[in-house]
């Protein structure tokens, strides 16, 4: 609303309000005049009979004639008269005190509607401005006006464009991250290509001098040599598997990460990352089971979306013992999927609980064979496929995971 609009309010309320007060006050003075008639014509009555007493049937007769009823307590009330009754009070006073009683209920009521509507109005704006903002259109730019809603309109525009500027510089700096990280990964290809190389010269030459006849000496040597080996070996490997999750981390911080999402069955992704474990599993001598539930699909791409659930299949194996079995559940209800994956380990150790989807963090009972990058990378994945996931223990023991993917 604008200004000319709120004095236009102001005036339309106070003309209002003056027409019910004079409405009421023009009413009050009418009763008011009534009643002084009534006791003039009542002392006038008395004075009369009082001398002349033999008058007392006139003047009641004369009363009759009037159509009167009872009132005060005075020589007219004394013959059943009421003030109103008398028939001298000029009714054009009162048809003005309920017009104008009537002119300013109606003027109330039409500027109560018209402040209401521009109220409304205003409220509209700046909520369809704000869903507008929540959309992601930009460069909104309110219109300026001077009402009671101008300090809100100037709080919200400061609001929204303080959230534009740490959007930006967020976005940048995520940016800046993820650029940083495929640079480290990019950086650490050559080295890990060059001592691979070299690793794999050293074993070529070593196999030389074991198959050659050499002093006994030399081929204790050599045998610690490829012992050493293959520790090197182990942590190149870790280092491959750090530089493809670096990049990877950085696709995802820049949104670059292109997956196709496709209706597929929640049994035919636990199947398919279980197949894929399964010599992994052997070794270890644990089981996996993939409980069939019937079909339910959902909107994921597959080779990601496996890849998520390989990485809390392994968590688990990782966590439980020999013998022992990992254990895969998934149902459907209206609003999501739920896809459950549990050990019969120990259960996570409670200060790793809140930490244990935080980047490059390794738990109390982890081992030296992981980087903390898994579960991370786990969260990311399903996340960006409209899903969350948690991860808790449960009331016998054994930690579980529990993933939701949500129907858009």
């Amino acid at each position: 609303m604008s200004k000319k609009s709120n004095i236009k309010i102001t005036v339309l309320f106070v003309v209002s309000v003056s027409l019910i007060v004079a409405a009421i006050i023009t009413y009050i003075l009418t009763l008011y005049y009534r009643h002084v008639c009534f006791r003039i014509l009542g002392g006038f009555c008395d004075s009369m009979i009082e001398n002349n007493p033999d008058s007392r049937q006139a003047v009641l007769e004369l009363l009759k004639t009037q159509d009167f009823h009872m009132t005060d307590k005075n020589i007219l009330s004394n013959f059943g008269y009421y003030p109103s009754n008398l028939g001298i009070t000029d009714t054009t006073v009162l048809w003005i005190a309920v017009f104008g009683f009537l002119a300013g209920g109606i003027l109330f009521l039409f500027s109560f509607w018209y402040w209401h509507r521009k109220s409304n109005a205003r409220i509209q704006a700046l909520t369809g401005y704000l869903e507008k903002i929540n959309t992601g259109v930009q460069g909104l730019v309110l219109e300026s006006s001077d009402d009671e809603f101008s300090k809100l309109q100037d709080e919200i525009y400061k609001t929204v464009t303080e959230l534009y500027q740490t959007r930006e510089e967020a976005l940048t700096a995520r940016n800046n991250f993820a650029e940083n990280l495929s640079n480290i990964a990019h950086q650490l290809k050559t080295p890990i290509t060059s001592i691979s190389l070299t690793v794999q010269m050293v074993k070529e030459h070593l196999v030389d001098i074991r198959t050659e006849e050499t002093p006994q000496e030399h081929t204790s040597m050599a045998c610690k040599m490829h012992a050493n080996i293959k520790d090197i070996e182990r942590q190149i490997n870790r280092l491959i598997h750090l530089e493809e999750a670096l990049l990877l981390l950085s696709r995802i911080d820049a949104g670059t990460l292109a997956l196709d999402r496709k209706p597929t069955d929640v049994f035919t992704i636990l199947s398919l990352a279980s197949d894929n474990l399964y010599e992994l599993f052997m070794q270890k001598g644990v089981l996996i089971e993939v409980s069939e539930m019937g079909e339910m699909n959902i909107n994921v791409d597959l080779n990601w979306t496996m890849e998520a659930v390989m990485n809390l299949m392994k968590n688990c194996m990782e966590a439980t013992g020999t013998g022992t079995a990992v254990h895969c559940s998934y149902e459907k209800n209206p609003l999501y999927v739920q896809i459950q994956i549990w050990d019969e380990g120990e259960g996570f150790a409670k200060e790793d609980l809140p930490h244990l989807f935080e980047r490059f963090y390794r738990g109390k009972n982890a081992k030296n064979t992981g980087i903390g990058i898994g579960l991370s990378l786990t969260k990311a994945i399903i996340e960006m496929q409209n899903g969350i996931i948690r991860a808790f223990n449960l009331p016998n023991g054994g930690a579980c995971f529990e993933v939701r993917f949500y129907f858009s």
